[in-house]
């Protein structure tokens, strides 16, 4: 018995699709790198922009209580006609910056128009007795700075004295 030995097999190229082999030509190598290039800068961007928004809308409500405190503290002291005053709140990690003004309500000429015979007592709503009472809280935000601004009127000539405030007995 004569036992005949496999010869390798040596392949032809016959047709041109087997010229190719599997993977990727240079061009479409170069093709997928630009499209790379002009998209993780967009998405990068992208992401900031949403990380910003974020950490200063939270910022924002807690500058929005810092103001609402400010005012309530300016009403109940009898501090309202005190323009300019200044101050710095720490809530947590971050740091808020208040600034408080007092000025006469600019918008009363508009309501003295539509009285009536009936309607706005004019000893009382007057440019003397009514203020408007602002405040502007400031906060640093990723290297930028933001602010937030609340607005309340105050009738000045009937604000009550701290030391005339009755503490109710239980």
């Amino acid at each position: 018995m004569k036992f005949r030995t496999k010869k390798p097999l040596v392949r032809t190229r016959t047709c041109a699709t087997d010229l190719h082999s599997p993977g990727f030509t240079l061009v479409e190598m170069l093709v997928a790198l630009a499209l790379m290039a002009i998209v993780i800068p967009v998405i990068v961007q992208g992401l900031r922009i949403a990380s910003l928004s974020g950490e200063v809308s939270q910022r924002k409500a807690l500058a929005a209580r810092v103001a609402e405190r400010v005012l309530n503290e300016a009403v109940l002291t009898g501090q309202a006609n005190q323009s300019g005053q200044k101050g710095t709140e720490h809530l947590g990690p971050f740091q808020f910056q208040w600034t408080l003004r007092d000025e006469p309500w600019n918008q009363l000429t508009t309501v003295q128009t539509l009285n009536t015979a009936g309607g706005i007592n004019q000893n009382i709503v007057n440019a003397n007795n009514i203020h408007q009472l602002s405040v502007d809280v400031t906060f640093p935000a990723q290297s930028q700075t933001f602010a937030v601004h609340l607005s309340t009127l105050v009738n000045v000539a009937q604000q009550v004295n701290p030391s005339q405030m009755a503490i109710p007995q239980q």
